[in-house]
């Protein structure tokens, strides 16, 4: 069986790339596509494979200003020529879905999320956009929406890496689909002997983050905070970081991991589509102090594995990490971690081959069918 993925850009390892990386173990013989690819940031798993990319890579400055280019990905999409494959597995996040097949081939779409820049975040985006860009988003956003519900309709089954997106795909798509976690590698992880008087963020520094309502916090407690991460949002925080938050850019696994497995508690104030960082957390037996939105509801268990705060505002979070303190030692870690194993890339590899090889059988039935 002749398999393609799809994937929207390979420039970095985060949790979409997580995903790539499983599929390329289930299907060693599939080649990848992508819009731009950047090998030195990507695993020798996913580089093992033959990997296509579209004319975007070809325009200048691809590998760093690619999103740039995004209007352009639809039509660079549908220039590829996939009529050869049986078996497609678009990974959505960015426009990857849109692709055109054969008509006897089978189109899955795993979706990280919609693309929320067009769709629920939207104004959030406009509004932190620059002048020239803010004055364009609205006619190109408005035939990139029309773009992508029409292309919802050339996929033959979806699924979706959270209840939470699953939800999201039937109010702009209309479609139903498949909740099937993405996959954390548990074992890569572990707990420590003893924990330090300090929390923790790991993260892209975006906006929707809301990395600055954690800053607030910590900043009015005096408590401790590392901060790992990078992106657009890193200048911004560091001006109002105090003196008791640590802000460090991109730190290699073992150096994150260690501090996953010593922090008192990940802090996660974000809306997040799925969350692989609060994952992580629990697998070194720690506990999430999360927003109670989003796909945070489906890792962390209120009292078991973490706390939620109701509202993204510092007074809130204060109040839940003050109330976290009180009763710290009712979180077990290795109950902690042995709930984060509901997660892991074995489980995910097991659903994934069970709902494809259910989608192939019952294509091949309608086919005998039709004929």
């Amino acid at each position: 069986m002749k398999v393609a993925i799809i994937h929207y850009w390979l420039v970095s390892m985060r949790g979409g790339e997580k995903v790539i990386e499983s599929l390329c173990e289930l299907f060693p013989q599939a080649d990848i596509y992508t819009h731009v690819y950047n090998p030195d940031n990507i695993s020798d798993i996913i580089k093992q494979h033959k990997i296509q990319t579209t004319f975007i890579s070809k325009l200048p400055f691809a590998k760093r200003y690619y999103k740039t280019y995004f209007p352009l990905m639809p039509v660079a999409l549908e220039q590829l020529d996939l009529r050869d494959y049986d078996l497609i597995i678009s990974s959505e996040s960015g426009p990857a879905k849109g692709i055109i097949t054969s008509p006897t081939s089978l189109h899955i779409s795993y979706v990280h999320t919609p693309m929320r820049y067009l769709w629920d975040m939207y104004p959030d985006y406009r509004k932190s956009a620059g002048f020239l860009k803010r004055l364009l988003m609205p006619p190109i956003m408005h035939y990139l929406r029309m773009w992508d519900v029409s292309t919802a309709s050339r996929i033959d089954a979806f699924i979706t890496n959270s209840h939470y997106v699953k939800q999201r795909v039937k109010k702009y798509y209309r479609r139903a689909a498949t909740v099937i976690h993405p996959p954390v590698e548990i074992d890569k992880f572990q707990i420590s002997d003893k924990t330090e008087d300090f929390y923790l963020m790991v993260g892209q520094l975006v906006r929707y983050k809301k990395t600055e309502v954690a800053v607030e916090a910590f900043n009015r407690m005096k408590k401790k905070l590392v901060i790992i991460g990078e992106g657009e949002h890193f200048s911004e925080i560091r001006k109002i970081a105090g003196d008791n938050i640590l802000l460090k850019n991109r730190q290699p696994f073992e150096i994150i991991k260690e501090y996953y497995s010593k922090c008192k508690a990940l802090i996660f104030p974000g809306i997040e589509d799925f969350g692989i960082v609060p994952v992580e957390a629990m697998a070194s037996g720690r506990p999430v102090i999360a927003f109670g939105k989003g796909g945070a509801l489906e890792t962390v268990v209120e009292g078991v594995t973490g706390m939620f705060f109701k509202e993204q505002t510092p007074e809130c979070l204060i109040e839940t990490v003050e109330k976290f303190e009180t009763n710290i030692n009712d979180f077990n870690s290795e109950q902690i971690r042995t709930y984060a194993k509901k997660f892991s890339k074995e489980i995910f590899q097991n659903k994934m081959n069970g709902f494809i090889n259910k989608a192939i059988s019952e294509q091949q039935s309608a086919n005998e069918n039709l004929s």
